[in-house]
């Protein structure tokens, strides 16, 4: 292609503010002609700015400072490794005595001390494995099922599927026995593994999933495992007899290809059917590699794992720990007891979502404020003081930690030295406290299954709190104008739309589903995430807002509920917050899940008498309490008027996956709540309309 003058001295421009010239790949840099220049990097920049396309003057997609001219598809270090089968393999190599895999469960069940898998030894087991599976006739290419909780067994059982190609596919634990048959059925799963618990799910619809031959009970016994008449065609073992199968009949490895498929995730999702994003061996490894730019996991490291498996943040996380030779602890089973599990294992990376984080956060300041006035002040001083010096780039003083932190920095067990939130945003008040508290880097990310995980991290040496950080080295951003919402990336003084993601980490699409698949990704290979952001300076991203679920008010007003939630579940009251409002109705209303212990608290104080939480929900007092309290968080935040809740309903009951008000990211099911909330609605709404001489319906 011959470009004009003007272009030929556009794309010299950029060659000089690079440094180099652009490769000739497709995820080289894809430098564009444009007829008006920008400011592309500075010192300050942790993102550079590049024009789109060669007719336009618009310098709007963002990629990483660290790797700018090319985006990442291989670790830098060992380009190598292009499949999760070379990235274990490269670990058992150069880490085989290291600790791997460790848990506190024996197989009685009892709690105790961890013990530990070696890399080496783990890298036999899962030969073992894989060989079993072919033992039982499982073809190369076939979709293996993973139906339990976080384990050891998981990730080996993950490992032997990489190894001989097969695809896994992970099913939450938590999704209902509808949405586990589906994903069952749609992506025809040869076999399966699952522990006694999720067998008696399966053999209650096994005649209707026939895809199945194969089911492997990990943590049971053979003598205790049911037998199934011969005409079904379906063998039931234990994890054990298929590991000892497999060894008396061990097999060569099947190594994928890159662009072979490694998994398939179900996201469950808000509304509707689970949709299977097929993720190949090329893009995870694209995603890590391009992560392990900003986060660097050490062999001396010690990770906690209790976030699902089956999502794709603690997915990602595993690769990048196999990646540094990490050593994984895995949590009891049971969230309760999780601060217990930190006690003994004491990692040294955590990471978490921001509903963890909150209850930490809440738990150390509901203390200080009940400490007394001495201990309260002696907080306030060395918590301004350390975060002054954080926030200025100093050190700070070591005397705080040793008079007031290091306690607070047990709970984690004391030797934390990462910490990493995503699935949600983090409020930068709570950002701050873990900073403050436990004095290691935090440091909030951004992403989505159909992403491979990370869009966005937060950079090294960035103090700045409330945004997602720069793009991932392994793909490009640009924000897309969102004219109904008033957002356009022309917007000063920063940048706002849609967030769209381009590059190697991108998804295949949803399997057998072309439709729902061009929805989501153009004509130009943009993905479109549905999440609304803006360019702070330094090319730093921030989410702001949610596309996918407004909704409009009877008097026209878009409402983006998730952002009023998120301001409102800092009023300490609320535990959980949905906001709901219709097109039929000019105002929003609110049902809140209550903190139990703050509600009691605050009806010690005003006198009030009750038999139970559910009865002090009830009282008018307590609901105008806490609308007034949320009221005043909203002021803060200058919510506008018509964002406020005009109403509020109180429940003592959290929002769950059980109840089925929450996805397994912990996302409110918007249809499923407010379904199950219909004659709270009702009925606060009726409230308004007998108080507002205005009416609230039109």
């Amino acid at each position: 292609m011959e470009f004009s003058s003007p272009a030929q001295r556009r794309l010299e421009t950029v060659r000089s503010h690079l440094g180099s010239s652009p490769a000739d790949d497709q995820t080289s840099l894809f430098l564009n002609a444009t007829a008006s220049a920008s400011p592309f990097l500075n010192e300050d920049s942790y993102s550079v700015v590049l024009p789109e396309k060669l007719d336009t003057g618009k310098w709007n997609v963002y990629r990483s400072a660290k790797s700018p001219t090319k985006l990442i598809s291989r670790f830098q270090d060992h380009p190598e490794i292009g499949t999760l089968h070379d990235n274990f393999v490269h670990a058992v190599e150069t880490y085989p005595d290291n600790k791997y895999l460790g848990t506190r469960v024996r197989l009685d069940g009892t709690v105790g001390e961890y013990t530990w898998m070696t890399y080496a030894e783990t890298a036999s087991e899962r030969q073992a494995i894989g060989s079993g599976l072919l033992f039982h006739g499982i073809s190369h290419g076939a979709c293996v099922g993973l139906y339990f909780i976080n384990r050891p067994e998981w990730l080996i059982a993950d490992h032997a599927c990489a190894a001989y190609s097969f695809i896994s596919v992970p099913l939450y634990d938590t999704l209902g026995p509808d949405a586990v048959k589906f994903a069952v059925n749609h992506a025809t799963l040869q076999a399966i593994f699952c522990v006694p618990q999720t067998l008696n799910t399966l053999l209650s619809f096994l005649a209707e999933i026939p895809s199945i031959r194969l089911i492997v009970v990990v943590g049971g016994a053979d003598e205790h495992l049911p037998s199934l008449p011969q005409g079904t065609g379906v063998k039931i073992v234990s994890y054990q007899k298929l590991l000892s199968q497999g060894r008396s009949s061990l097999h060569p490895f099947y190594p994928p290809k890159p662009e072979d498929i490694a998994t398939i995730c179900y996201t469950s999702g808000t509304t509707g059917t689970p949709k299977g994003a097929v993720l190949t061996h090329g893009n995870l490894i694209a995603n890590v590699a391009g992560s392990s730019l900003a986060v660097e996991f050490l062999p001396s490291d010690i990770y906690i794992s209790y976030l699902p498996l089956a999502h794709i943040y603690e997915r990602a996380n595993q690769i990048l720990a196999v990646y540094g030779g990490v050593a994984i602890g895995f949590y009891q089973g049971d969230v309760l007891k999780l601060m217990n599990d930190f006690a003994v294992l004491r990692p040294t990376v955590f990471c978490s979502v921001p509903r963890l984080y909150n209850r930490i956060y809440d738990g150390v300041t509901s203390a200080v404020k009940s400490s007394g006035v001495m201990k309260k002040r002696l907080f306030e001083i060395a918590y301004n003081s350390k975060k002054k010096a954080i926030v200025n780039g100093r050190n700070p003083s070591a005397l705080w930690d040793k008079l007031v932190f290091n306690k607070i920095k047990e709970k984690l067990g004391g030797r934390v030295r990462f910490i990493g939130s995503g699935a949600s945003p983090l409020s930068p008040d709570v950002m701050d406290f873990l900073r403050v508290c436990f004095g290691c880097s935090v440091r909030e990310g951004y992403g989505m299954t159909e992403t491979s995980c990370v869009i966005s991290s937060m950079d090294e040496g960035d103090t700045l709190s409330g945004h997602v950080g720069s793009p991932n080295p392994a793909c490009e951003v640009k924000l897309v104008d969102v004219p109904e919402m008033n957002y356009t990336s022309d917007d000063q003084p920063y940048p706002r739309g849609e967030i769209c993601v381009r590059g190697p980490i991108i998804f295949k699409g949803y399997y057998k589903d072309e439709e729902q698949t061009r929805e989501i990704i153009d004509e130009d290979s943009w993905l479109h995430t549905g999440d609304i952001g803006l360019w702070l300076s330094g090319g730093r991203l921030k989410i702001i807002d949610r596309k996918k679920n407004i909704f409009k008010l009877a008097q026209g007003e878009y409402i983006a509920p998730e952002k009023i939630e998120n301001v409102y579940t800092k009023c300490r009251f609320v535990s959980q917050c949905f906001i709901h409002g219709d097109s039929f109705n000019s105002s929003l209303v609110a049902i809140v899940s209550v903190d139990p212990d703050v509600m009691k608290e605050w009806a010690a104080s005003e006198g009030i008498k009750y038999e139970h939480l559910g009865q002090l929900c009830n009282d008018p007092k307590a609901r105008k309490a806490v609308l007034a309290e949320m009221d005043g968080v909203g002021k803060e935040a200058q919510l506008r008027g018509f964002e406020f809740a005009k109403a509020v309903t109180l429940v003592p009951e959290p929002f769950t996956l059980e109840n089925g008000l929450l996805t397994p990211t912990f996302k409110i099911k918007r249809p499923q709540a407010k379904a199950y909330f219909a004659d709270a609605i009702s009925k606060m709404y009726a409230e308004i309309a007998a108080l507002d001489p205005m009416p609230s319906k039109l």
